[in-house]
């Protein structure tokens, strides 16, 4: 009798490739957070993503040689997803850190499953039913605590701070990028499909770069700050997607989201350890009210007892 071969490490432990891959993303928002003034935003995201785009080469060069063809048929949408999910996410995401803590990056970060709801409604015409317009209204309660500090007066006053908008923009193109996957073309193998994402997010960021260099802030270069970049580069950018694409593919895209929510739980818990931000009431408030929204908005109806969906 032949034997079954042993299964792979990602089949035997896809919940702990998904929670790798978030403990990651929730450390890109420490490291962020704690050099904020040692590496300018646009440069710490061009150097992400060229160490990660270096670290990808090996896996998709042969593919993309297969598949240069297609590539270049789809060369519209995948350079629309290299812009949206390289080029600006992470870039904004950097530029909040530089004014808000890395708690408050992270629960304003909590919000992007309703916000991917929402826009995939307006976008793609996804009706949305009760549960999930409460769930959003529930969830945005959240977003608002969080951004007002429990304070109501300052929405009254429109006194945002600059850090909280960055961050709610980098929402924002995240819910973009992910209704604009659902035009990725089909075909392409997926470590193609991140190179050509990453380097088209590089080209747009060198522009920036260099002028950053010039003008923005200095650029201190020691120890620290070239092992924050080849840290971000290698877990957040390189093994975080890896992690979750592996976990993703054996327990499936909506197990494997559920993971996202780990994230505002991860993120403050990094923050008190490493540096020491204590969280404040309202963002208890804040996380509860943002979790309640997504089980509320992403919650199936049970069937009554007795009913059963036909085959």
């Amino acid at each position: 009798m032949r034997e079954r071969p042993a299964p792979s490490f990602a089949a035997s432990h896809p919940y702990l490739l998904l929670t790798l891959a978030v403990a990651f993303w929730s450390s890109n928002m420490i490291v962020g957070r704690a050099i904020r003034d040692e590496v300018p935003p646009v440069t710490l995201a061009l150097g992400r993503w060229i160490v990660a785009f270096l670290l990808t080469l090996p896996w998709a060069l042969p593919p993309l040689r297969r598949q240069w063809a297609a590539v270049r048929r789809h060369w519209a949408i995948l350079a629309l997803l290299g812009v949206l999910g390289v080029g600006c996410y992470n870039t904004f995401a950097y530029l909040a850190l530089r004014h808000t803590s890395a708690t408050n990056a992270a629960m304003l970060n909590s919000f992007t499953p309703v916000a991917t709801m929402l826009l995939a409604a307006a976008v793609l015409g996804h009706r949305l039913t009760r549960r999930q317009v409460l769930g959003v209204a529930v969830s945005l309660a959240g977003v608002l605590a969080i951004v007002a500090q429990g304070r109501w007066q300052v929405l009254a006053s429109l006194s945002f701070n600059r850090g909280d908008l960055w961050m709610l923009g980098a929402v924002a193109v995240w819910g973009i990028y992910t209704v604009a996957l659902h035009r990725r073309p089909a075909g392409i193998d997926p470590m193609a499909q991140l190179a050509v994402f990453i380097a088209v997010g590089i080209l747009v960021l060198l522009p920036f770069g260099l002028w950053e260099w010039r003008d923005g802030p200095p650029l201190r270069w020691h120890a620290d700050s070239l092992l924050a970049i080849v840290y971000v580069g290698i877990f957040p950018g390189f093994l975080g997607m890896v992690c979750y694409n592996a976990g993703v593919a054996v327990v499936g895209p909506g197990v494997g989201s559920l993971f996202l929510h780990l994230m505002p739980a991860l993120t403050p818990l990094f923050a008190f350890v490493f540096l020491g931000e204590r969280p404040a009431w309202y963002h208890a408030v804040g996380i509860v009210a943002i979790l309640a929204g997504i089980l509320l908005a992403t919650a199936r109806p049970r069937l009554p007892q007795g009913r059963h969906k036909r085959a």
